[in-house]
């Protein structure tokens, strides 16, 4: 066992006595505390896990935490910089109603707002091949769509 060094959320953790095979989701959940992000399928396909590791989206439950050795992670809970706001993405998710049961929505989250911080005005075709690997058994896509067309509206300084 050695010690990860990371940044997460903009705090700096040193994680010990865990082995660094050890996926980052578990880390994140049961020794940080950090249960935004979710567990879905364990085998990086459904997406509910995501989080960002450098800027870029990565499935956490597939990820050893080994590879945040002297990075940053950020996770659901780390997106808005001010506590108590809410990041463009978050507040369109809220305005355009997007979650019912919710499970897979920190995912989903996560992973639009690396697509508008790589493209700022995104296309329906650039939204399905960006959000293509999240899954939401609620069916919600339209929503989301509309969601991320709103987030990319408001970070450009247009009216929704």
């Amino acid at each position: 066992m050695s010690t990860i060094n990371t940044t997460i959320n903009g705090k700096s953790e040193a994680i010990q006595d865990v082995d660094p095979s050890t996926p980052l989701l578990w880390v994140l959940r049961d020794h940080l505390g950090l249960v935004g992000t979710k567990y879905g399928c364990g085998i990086a396909q459904c997406g509910a896990c995501t989080v960002h590791i450098d800027g870029s989206p990565v499935r956490s439950c597939s990820t050893p935490v080994s590879a945040a050795q002297g990075k940053s992670v950020t996770t659901i809970e780390g997106l808005a910089v001010n506590v108590g706001a809410l990041t463009a993405v978050q507040q369109a998710w809220v305005e355009h109603d997007v979650p019912q049961c919710g499970y897979c929505q920190a995912g989903q989250i996560m992973s639009a707002t690396a697509l508008l911080k790589a493209n700022p005005n995104p296309s329906d075709a650039d939204i399905d091949a960006a959000m293509s690997g999240n899954f939401c058994r609620c069916g919600t896509y339209p929503r989301i769509r509309a969601a991320i067309h709103s987030a990319a509206k408001a970070q450009r300084g247009e009216k929704a």
